[in-house]
């Protein structure tokens, strides 16, 4: 009979194995990217400077003119001040630099230049 108890807890594992997988793959294919992107899309909105262009989730693209905690001053056109949610941001088209890169000219594709 010990036998026989021991084949049995052993087929409920198998039982649920399948399961289990199931979750697994679930996770890691749909909600950890997910969070991934979430996450990439919080950093990117706050990050947001004065002088980033922007499009936004309704597909308008514009200037950054302002930002604050909580939303961003854009501006479509010359003269013309929209403000928005920073949630509203979609994706940042350019960025501003915000520091004169010393060494652009050393780049691989002008040393690459260089060197033909």
């Amino acid at each position: 009979m010990l036998l026989a108890t021991d084949s049995g807890s052993g087929s409920g594992l198998l039982t649920f194995l399948p399961i289990i997988l199931l979750v697994a793959a679930i996770y890691f294919l749909m909600i950890r990217p997910q969070s991934r992107r979430r996450r990439e899309a919080a950093e990117m909105q706050s990050r947001l400077a004065p002088g980033d262009e922007v499009q936004t989730v309704g597909g308008l693209f514009a200037t950054v003119i302002a930002a604050d905690d909580e939303s961003v001053t854009l501006e479509p056109a010359p003269g013309v001040n929209m403000r928005y949610a920073r949630g509203a941001i979609a994706r940042v088209t350019s960025r501003q630099a915000t520091e004169p890169d010393d060494d652009a000219g050393d780049s691989d594709a002008a040393k690459t230049i260089e060197q033909e």
